[in-house]
């Protein structure tokens, strides 16, 4: 199932390390990234692709915004359909 990740916060060393092997433990492969830092603001958006036989969705969901919040950022992932849906004129 393909996902979009986003990753905001305070810029600081490390971010997109720690939010890609958070991923790569369950074995979530990133298709496409890009990141960029607005003044201080670091922002990431991801397309992933979880494994239908991997951790559930919301599992991961929760594993990515409690990595978020001990890390001060807001981790959120969303399944790729939805998106799509949300943001379609």
């Amino acid at each position: 199932m393909r996902a979009i990740v986003t990753v905001i916060g305070k810029d600081r060393v490390g971010i997109i390390a720690n939010v890609c092997a958070l991923l790569a433990k369950h074995g979530v492969n990133i298709l496409d990234i890009s990141q960029t830092v607005m003044q201080e603001y670091f922002t990431m958006i991801m397309l992933v692709d979880k494994p239908e036989d991997g951790v559930a969705f919301d599992e991961l969901s929760r594993l990515l915004d409690e990595a978020g919040r001990e890390q001060g950022l807001s981790i959120r992932i969303q399944r790729e359909d939805i998106f799509n849906a949300m943001h379609r004129i």
